[in-house]
């Protein structure tokens, strides 16, 4: 059964006034010419989109084939990969170093920015907040859910609270169910859904049940899940119909 996530049990993970307030340095073409990760005329930042991905087995691999081909300047993407502490801040690390996007492992209280992958430390949930004209990511330390912390249904539940129609998610390979129901959630709340299918899964559980809850709009092949999901954010626009 599904273990729904009660904000009640919330804990905030204390943070330096430093920690909250770090600034990303954008990454630097191959003209070594910084990429701003705050350019107006750029046609996917005009989208004002989230991209919010979930991942267990298998998805350390899914999560490299997803990201490498996404632009520096794509809109910003929260991952909740099922991670040990120990490994989720070299994994963010690794996969910066091959990817056009800055990868970092979540910071509480800092501002989600497009042109950044924020991976969930294996320590906490990480959760989206709004606030004035921009979102934050907050960090907490809550029971797992669905056995997890952190947990994919912490993630969906808070973007289809906060984000609804702006939100594009994407649930790539995994054991389980954790998530499927909060999926359905920002369905409902107006988000476009992918799921990873079958054939490119290392397991097909977590994409399963979206799928079955009727939580997915499309199910896509791992190597094609960036072209699909940026075609969505640039074409789509915010009226996604369920």
């Amino acid at each position: 059964m599904m273990e729904p996530y009660s904000a009640k049990h919330k804990i905030s993970v204390p943070v330096s006034d430093d920690a909250a307030s770090i600034r990303r340095v954008p990454k630097a073409d191959s003209a070594g010419t910084a990429i701003s990760s705050d350019r107006s005329t750029s046609h996917i930042h005009a989208a004002a989109k989230l991209i919010i991905v979930g991942a267990s087995t298998g998805g350390t691999e899914a999560l490299r084939e997803f990201l490498i081909p996404m632009p520096a300047d794509a809109p910003a993407i929260l991952v909740t990969q099922h991670m040990p502490v120990a490994f989720t801040h070299s994994f963010a690390d690794r996969l910066n170093s091959l990817c056009k996007m800055t990868v970092s492992e979540a910071v509480h209280n800092e501002r989600v920015l497009p042109g950044h992958v924020y991976i969930a430390p294996g320590h906490s949930h990480m959760l989206i907040r709004h606030s004035g004209s921009g979102y934050f990511i907050e960090l907490n330390q809550s029971a797992p859910v669905n056995h997890h912390r952190p947990s994919v249904e912490v993630l969906f539940h808070s973007a289809a609270q906060c984000v609804g129609a702006d939100a594009v998610g994407v649930m790539l390979t995994g054991m389980g169910r954790d998530g499927a129901a909060a999926m359905l959630e920002m369905r409902e709340a107006g988000a476009y859904n992918f799921t990873q299918d079958e054939a490119s899964c290392v397991v097909y559980g977590m994409p399963r049940a979206a799928v079955e809850m009727g939580a997915s709009h499309e199910s896509v092949p791992v190597r094609e899940m960036a072209q699909r999901v940026l075609a969505r954010v640039m074409n789509g626009g915010t009226k996604n119909r369920l």
